[in-house]
């Protein structure tokens, strides 16, 4: 039987950031399996926003350090070839008086309070950073001129290749049918190519952890749901590379968008989405009905989006959780695992620094940032991690 000091399961972006930031700590044999190839999963369909702001505390400081990561990325990789694709043309959140005014207040203060560079724009300010943009509504503007976006895809191959170069093996199209246990403990994993001994085995499964909630019996609760997003195209509105993302919280979606090939508006709600029965990453269907919803939404805040046309649409899916909110670090009662699962839609912004406290958990190191807040415990007690917006992917 085979044997390593550490398995990974997953190949997405989590677990390729996991797998480099093992072999950077100094494990040594190291393995990852995933069911499919690396970053094919729900890591190929993410928007690939890159922002610190969030309204929730922890993951404000996840997202700062994983900035810093993107904004140095070659480098931090050891790697010159190595790239994340990223644009860095700022994100810009507006609410309108209402319901979403004082959670936004409160969630800058916030990230001023944690040392995040960002402004409050005027009206004025945020039309010359998005013309294409109506902003009379907007009660409350932040900017944060250190975000954008980068390529999730880029992002977990890279992770990937440099792992590799640190001796790490992947292995792709390897199915893991079950965890083995020696007294209770962790040591290994079964697979469609066999059994494999580990000394400890960390889980990214994402929206396929229920399987791991079988093979453990423990309730691990998450939701796969899926969620659309339209690429529009407007001739007389073209979103360019140098306008930000941006965040509307004053539309019933709470929409985000931004520059997609350079002229078009990649756009999508941060609200619920339609819940699966099942871990699906199959492309869904968009119906009519919801590209004229937010197609309405849309020409609201970009009047000459009025008459864009479809450029193009995808569905994605999220591993939700009941807060919105990752759980991160060891499961009680199970020794030799760590897991990190229920992103909720935030895993590609936080890849990097979540990498890094799994794989030190895995291996007894102090983390990075506490996982204490992170626990699959907060469920039982009620220390849920809400965001102040309400459920919906900005948390």
């Amino acid at each position: 039987m085979e044997t390593y000091d550490v398995v990974v399961i997953g190949a997405g972006v989590i677990g390729s950031s996991v797998a480099f930031h093992l072999a950077r700590l100094g494990a040594q044999r190291v393995l990852v399996v995933d069911r499919g190839t690396i970053g094919a999963g729900t890591t190929s369909q993410s928007s690939g926003i890159l922002r610190t702001h969030y309204s929730v505390r922890e993951n404000v400081e996840l997202a700062r350090q994983s900035w810093r990561v993107f904004n140095d990325f070659a480098n931090y990789l050891g790697d010159d070839e190595a790239s994340c694709g990223l644009v860095k043309c700022g994100y810009m959140i507006a609410a309108a008086e209402g319901d979403k005014l004082e959670p936004l207040r409160a969630a800058l203060e916030q990230q001023r309070e944690q040392g995040i560079p960002l402004e409050l724009i005027s009206q004025a300010q945020a039309r010359e950073l998005l013309p294409i943009a109506r902003f009379d509504d907007a009660a409350l503007i932040g900017y944060e001129p250190e975000a954008g976006f980068a390529d999730a895809y880029l992002v977990a191959t890279s992770f990937a290749r440099a792992a590799r170069r640190r001796g790490v093996t992947i292995r792709e199209n390897v199915d893991v049918t079950g965890l083995l246990r020696d007294n209770g403990k962790v040591v290994g994993i079964s697979t469609s190519q066999g059994d494999i001994r580990a000394g400890m085995v960390i889980s990214t499964q994402n929206i396929w952890t229920p399987e791991l909630a079988g093979w453990t019996g423990h309730s691990l609760p998450v939701v796969p749901e899926r969620h659309a997003v339209l690429a529009l195209e407007c001739d007389a509105a073209r979103y360019t590379y140098t306008m930000p993302v941006f965040k509307d919280l004053a539309s019933p979606g709470m929409l985000y968008c931004r520059s997609y090939g350079g002229s078009q508006m990649l756009v999508s709600e941060g609200v619920v989405g339609e819940k699966l029965n099942a871990a699906d990453v199959e492309q869904g269907d968009v119906p009519m009905d919801y590209v004229i919803e937010v197609g309405a939404q849309v020409a609201e805040r970009f009047p000459a989006y009025e008459v864009a046309g479809l450029a193009s649409s995808w569905t994605g899916v999220y591993d939700v959780t009941p807060d919105w909110n990752p759980v991160l670090g060891p499961l009680p009662g199970i020794e030799g695992l760590v897991v990190g699962y229920g992103f909720s839609g935030h895993g590609f912004k936080l890849s990097p620094t979540v990498g890094l406290v799994l794989a030190q958990a895995a291996l007894g190191l102090p983390t990075e940032v506490s996982l204490a807040p992170y626990s699959i415990e907060r469920f039982a007690t009620g220390a849920l991690l809400t965001g102040k917006y309400g459920l919906g992917a900005v948390s």
